[in-house]
Parts: C-alpha cells; structure tokens; sequence
C-alpha cells in the first residue's frame, strides 16, 4: 500500500529509491512474507520440530524487516549518491555504513522494548514474568543509545540546517515518551510503559520526515541534485485525487485496526480451559 502510494504521488522518488534500495526493499519484503506465512503454517502440525522451524521463521522475518527499515531510513537522512539525473549512484554496501547501522541497532533494540511490554499486558504466568524481565533489563540500554544516535544524528548529517519548531518539538516528545516509560516501569504499569513506547516510535519517525523536509531523499553528491516534494511530486491533479482517496481510506483502516486490537484486547493464556478466544 505504501509503495503503491508513492509511486503516485512521488513517481520520481519512487523510482529512485525503489532502483537505489532494491536489494533491502526486497529483502523486507521477502522477510514479511516468511513471517505472515509462518503464521498461519505453524499450526498445521502438532509435530515440535515442525512448529519450532516456524517459530524461527517468524523469528529471521521479524528480525530482517526490523534491521533493514532504520537502515533506509537512516540513509535517507544522512544522503546517498544521487546525481544529476535523479539515479542512484551508489550499491547495496554504501548503506551498510556506520550511522545506519547504530540506527539498525537502536530501532532493533527500541521494537524489542516495545514488544516486551506488549507481551507484559497480552500475556499470563512464566511468559508475562520474562516479558517484564526483558523490559527492566532493556529500557536504560535503549535510553542511551537514544541519546547516542540523536548526538550522532546531529554531527554527522545536516540536521542543523532544518531547526523549526517541529523538529525540536517531535524528537523531544520523543525523547519524553521514553523517558516516561522508565517512571512508569518503576511503579510496574507496564500498560502506560506500552503506551511511551508506542509514542516514542510514532514521534522518531516524524522527526525523520520533519527533518528531511522538504527533502525526501537528500544527494551526497550535490545538494542541488536532492529530491524534493516540489521535483519527485505528479501533478496537482493527481495528488488532490490521492489526498481524497487517503481522507476517505485512511480514517477506514486505523479504525479497523483499532476494532482488532479491541476484540483481542484481553490477555492470552497457555492454558487450553482458560483460552480467551
């Protein structure tokens, strides 16, 4: 839906990026197809060796998409070789540098938080005990590293040349959120520590985009060569149609989701008799 998205609103930047970053799109998309097909194969068979094969599946395809998103998005920030034709001139390597790959690290680190306390509220007995476990152990770790990736952020990219109101306001709340998670995990309310942490990701990624504009991919080569919303956008037609169409979907799906979430808000047991749903 996403790509979908982009292709006809930002043809340009679509075509850039999806040629630039083959490769680790690909791969994540590869990543998320294990782990939807994991899911539904892993009940097929009572046998252990066989639902364990799946288990690591969900495991690598989680682990990929999860490694790979901050890598792009990393790279976006800090810019890739661009030139003058709007190619990407670079291979699969130059993403591997090391900004994106603390980015990797920190992101990784910061889901497998955020994961933990959503375990700490869904679950029941020894599962819910080790979720909370993980998330006591994982929240000063992912606090520093915060830090160390906004000081890296930074120094190494231009970010200093985008200071507005937004991106000081959203990296604070940011920032805030995640502190909060730590208060709220010394009084054991893992449910607002879910909470933090589901403000601490909302708010990174819109620093991300506020710091980008009005780039959406910004050229290592020349800054003149950057694509912009103005040289990556169709044409007003098209982006006042896909502006209706997102008024009038967008709204649709996040209810959706919503109603999901509350039919199975209630926490999961491992016992047969005590199975909610």
């Amino acid at each position: 839906m996403a790509g979908g998205a982009t292709f006809a609103a930002f043809p340009n930047w679509y075509a850039t990026l999806f040629s630039g970053f083959y490769l680790p799109l690909f791969l994540i998309l590869l990543g998320l197809i294990v782990r939807g097909v994991a899911f539904e194969f892993r009940s097929k068979h009572d046998n252990p060796k066989w639902r364990n094969l799946w288990d690591w599946c969900v495991f690598a395809g989680s682990l990929l998409a999860t490694i790979l998103f901050p890598i792009a998005f990393a790279n976006l920030l800090r810019g890739v070789p661009i030139d003058a034709n709007m190619q990407y001139a670079g291979g699969f390597f130059n993403l591997l540098n090391p900004y994106a790959l603390l980015a990797a690290l920190v992101v990784t680190l910061l889901f497998t938080l955020h994961g933990a306390s959503f375990l700490s509220i869904k679950t029941t007995g020894e599962i819910e005990q080790k979720a909370k476990e993980l998330v006591r152990w994982l929240w000063l770790l992912v606090v520093l590293l915060v830090f160390i990736f906004l000081i890296t952020s930074f120094i190494i990219t231009d970010v200093q040349e985008h200071i507005n109101f937004f991106t000081i306001v959203f990296p604070v709340i940011a920032v805030a959120a995640i502190l909060a998670a730590g208060y709220f995990l010394r009084k054991e309310q893992f449910g607002r520590v879910f909470l933090m942490t589901c403000l601490t990701v909302a708010f990174f990624v819109l620093t991300i985009f506020a710091l980008l504009y009005p780039n959406v991919m910004v050229s290592s080569l020349n800054p003149d060569w950057s694509l912009t919303i103005q040289n990556a956008a169709s044409s007003p037609y098209t982006l006042k149609l896909m502006t209706i169409f997102t008024l009038i979907f967008l709204p649709i799906v996040l209810i959706y989701q919503g109603w999901t979430y509350w039919v199975f808000r209630k926490r999961v047991s491992s016992e047969p008799e005590n199975l909610t749903y």
